[in-house]
Order: structure tokens, then sequence, then C-alpha cells
């Protein structure tokens, strides 16, 4: 089940400015916690994905990482207590836009203070702190999780004893900030439309040219008027348009952009203090959105810091999206590296 609780210090202060009172997040979690509590596995989600990682007893619903959580998987709940957060300024649980400001009672929509990857990690430690969990296993997120672990370690050091980054950056590039930027003015100047628009967009990323070539080529759409393709990126729209809040979009997807580790100081100093005990960084050869060269940084940062940082440079043609699509890869080398380490 989604547990949600005021767990923030209330008020919270942002990390650039303005302020939430009574701030909730929302959080699942798998597995048994020791008596110790020194097995837990905390997860940062990607943009969009709600906490529900994997089903359970409490939901039966199929999870985003369902291949990766479970008795014997690679996140194994016989070994772990697994927690994944739902991101601050998200709209599945923990206070964001969509949430009512109990100062106003009504909905924040834009007047929700700005959010930052340095608060969606902070939100993540919050968990941790209510739950009596001094000292994580693990940290493990994708995309703007993959960024989220990375401020997690430098700004809490002592928190985690061992670190996955996933197609993450510690400062987005001029080209995914050019990409966002165009999907947020779309749902700026119409929030529904807009939205579909920059799912659609937002789609193209994610997936690489080889496999929207190997998918669907140039084949009809059901209609025959048009493109297979096209039906493809109407689905993705209109799923995501019911479930996701605009005003959140925009929330988190500047984040994103914003966030730049180097804010805080050298990255090899910053790891230096984390007490990370290992590192994996796992990247994938066809993402034009977090590239492996972005990749190739954050493990030599960690190394720098003094952690053994392994590399692993996937191939898929699913792209950015490669760690939803492809996860039975990538609890391969999970479960491998959890194993030596």
């Amino acid at each position: 089940m989604t547990y949600q609780a005021p767990l923030l210090p209330s008020p919270f202060r942002c990390h650039r400015g303005g302020e939430i009172v009574g701030g909730q997040i929302a959080y699942e979690t798998w597995g048994t916690l020791n008596p110790t509590k020194s097995n837990s596995v905390l997860i940062f989600t990607g943009l969009s994905p709600s906490a529900h990682a994997a089903s359970s007893p409490a939901d039966a619903d199929s999870g985003w990482w369902e291949q990766l959580i479970g008795a014997g998987a690679a996140l194994d709940t016989h070994r772990f207590h697994i927690i994944c957060v739902n991101s601050l300024g998200s709209c599945f649980g923990s206070s964001g836009p969509a949430s009512i400001n109990p100062l106003t009672s009504v909905r924040y929509g834009d007047t929700f203070p700005d959010i930052s990857i340095e608060d969606v990690a902070a939100g993540g430690r919050a968990v941790l702190d209510h739950l009596g969990i001094e000292r994580a296993a693990l940290i493990v997120g994708p995309s703007l999780g993959g960024s989220a672990v990375l401020a997690f370690a430098a700004l809490h050091p002592g928190r985690a004893r061992r670190l996955i980054s996933i197609s993450g950056t510690m400062a987005a590039s001029a080209h995914a900030i050019a990409l966002r930027s165009i999907q947020r003015e779309a749902v700026r100047n119409d929030p529904i439309k807009g939205l579909r628009l920059a799912r659609k967009l937002g789609t193209v990323t994610y997936r690489s040219a080889a496999e929207l070539a190997a998918r669907f080529g140039r084949a009809a759409s059901s209609g025959g008027h048009d493109f297979a393709v096209q039906d493809y990126l109407d689905q993705q729209a209109d799923k995501f348009t019911k479930t996701f809040d605009a005003d959140s979009y925009l929330t988190l997807s500047r984040a994103i952009d914003l966030f730049d580790l180097n804010a805080h100081g050298d990255p090899t100093v910053l790891f230096q203090r984390a007490e990370l005990e290992s590192a994996l960084v796992i990247g994938v050869e066809q993402d034009a959105l977090f590239t492996i060269d972005e990749q190739t940084r954050i493990a030599a940062a960690l190394r720098a810091g003094g952690i053994p940082t392994q590399l692993e440079r996937v191939d898929s043609v699913a792209g950015h999206d490669a760690f939803l699509a492809d996860q039975p890869l990538f609890a391969a080398i999970i479960a491998r590296w959890l194993q030596d380490t």
C-alpha cells in the first residue's frame, strides 16, 4: 500500500526558496526491515512514476519496476527492505502542485514552490528518518532518480552504504534543456494539449530511432490514413494526460534542468565525504537524453572521490527508456553487482 504522512519538517524550506507547510511524502515498501535497520534500499523514481514500483499483497497491480523487485529478484525482498518514494512535486501522494495548500484550502497549482532535485533527495531522507533508518544499504534511481541519488549521497553523507545511478546526470546538457524547454512551453500555453505534445516529444527522445524503425517502420495506422508510429504516440499521450498533472510536469521537468551538483562544490570532494562503500553507474549507449558520456563523467567523479565504482555501458535500442523496457538486462547487472559487493 502507499503510505502518506506529513514527514517533512514544517515548514519545509525548499532549496530554491519558498516553503511547504505540512509537507507529505508518499512511499511504498516491500520486504522486512531487519532488527538493526541496516537492509533498506531507497528508490528514487524518474519524472513520472508513482511510488508503486512493484506489486504487493496490498496492491496486486504491476509496478513500473516489477521485474527488479521481489523474492529472488535483483532487489531481493528476502534480503532487502525496499522503499520507493514518490518525488516531492509529483502528483501521486507527495506534496506537489496538485495538492491542497493547508494555508488556503485550495489547490497549489502554479503557486507551489520551485522544487529542486535537492528537495527530492531531502524527501527520501525524511522517509528514512520517519522509519528510524540511520543508513540505507543502497540508494538507487533511474533518470531523474539517477540525479537524486547523486544529490542524496553528496548532501546527506553517511546515510547510504552503496549507490546505483542509472541514466542520470550531474548537470543537464544544453541539448536536454532545449528539448524540455519546448515541452514546458507547450504545457504552459495549453495544459491539456500541451501535456499531450510534451509526452509525444518525450517519447521520441526516450526511445531510439532504431527502435521506432524496427517496431513501426512506415506501417500504416489502424485507420490507414497516417502511420502506426503516430498511433503509438497518441496512445502514450492519452495515457499520460489521464494520470499526470500538468503543473507537476512543469515543476519536475524544470527541477531536472536546474540541477547542477557543481553548485555544491567540487563533486570529487562531495563524494569523498559521502562515506559510500561502492557505486554502480549504468548508462545506455543509445540514450540521446542522458548520454553515455554523462554516465562516464559520473563514474569518474565517484572514482576520484575514492569510491570503488563500476560503469556498465548497456546496448539497448530502447534508448533512455531501457531501464523500463529492458528490465531483465538491468536486473542481471544489478544482481551481479550486489553479489560481488
